[in-house]
């Protein structure tokens, strides 16, 4: 069973999340890794090439920050956020993006299943929730998207660079103010919490992958990177710019 680290870090600022995802992203030498987390506050999160205009209603996040993964906005409250940070090589990611997409959804179609929810690639179903005009991911959905209750419940999105990926993930545990109409898990965010499904995830890809996780922190020089890289998601020009 190949070693991954697990950082869980809930209900961090951010920043911080994003500026170490892409500290991640970044080091040709950090060990993969699966990170599971939550954000505070609630946090609107634009992709790499949305601009604000995009998002009506984008000022009732409370905060707001920009991917440097693609895809629609996604408003991270009543959701669980998972990133994998690993070389390019590794077998999960060989191939066309679409087979990566595939595996990722197949594992994490079962971890579902273990909070009662079959969840399957959308297909060519066309999908309750998809919509025009919100600028939102779960608004808009592909293939590939997992679905169940014709409405999708996971959003998914890489950024490959120098020999690595970044693969960030969203899975829907209830509606938010800007996510209306969506999938989301029976009892999500009261009888069945982040933490719940967050180790659902981890079982599903370890068994699926023949992974073996690691509880673990990010390593100081990571912490510093991370804060550097940080500053600039808080800033308002880098969220309004392209």
């Amino acid at each position: 069973m190949e070693p991954w680290r697990l950082i869980v870090t809930f209900g961090a600022d951010p920043a911080f999340h994003m500026g170490l995802d892409e500290t991640l992203l970044e080091e040709p030498l950090a060990p993969p890794t699966l990170r599971l987390y939550t954000w505070k506050p609630d946090t609107l999160s634009l992709g790499y090439f949305q601009s604000l205009a995009d998002v009506p209603g984008h000022e009732r996040a409370r905060a707001i920050v920009r991917r440097i993964t693609g895809g629609g906005a996604i408003h991270h409250v009543n959701e669980l956020t998972f990133s994998i940070a690993v070389s390019l090589d590794h077998p999960i990611y060989r191939g066309t993006v679409a087979d990566s997409y595939t595996r990722v959804h197949a594992a994490l179609s079962t971890a579902l299943r273990g909070v009662g929810v079959e969840a399957a690639p959308r297909g060519d179903t066309i999908l309750e929730s998809d919509r025009t005009g919100t600028g939102m991911c779960f608004h808009t959905s592909t293939p590939l998207d997992l679905a169940w209750n014709g409405k999708k419940g996971v959003g998914s999105a890489q950024r490959r660079k120098k020999g690595r990926v970044l693969h960030h993930g969203s899975i829907k545990l209830g509606e938010s103010i800007l996510e209306t109409g969506v999938a989301t898990i029976p009892g999500g965010g009261r009888d069945r919490g982040p933490a719940e499904v967050g180790i659902l995830v981890a079982e599903s890809l370890a068994s699926a992958f023949d992974l073996r996780f690691l509880r673990a922190v990010p390593e100081a020089d990571e912490r510093d990177r991370a804060k550097v890289l940080g500053a600039r998601y808080i800033d308002p020009t880098f969220v309004r710019s392209r």
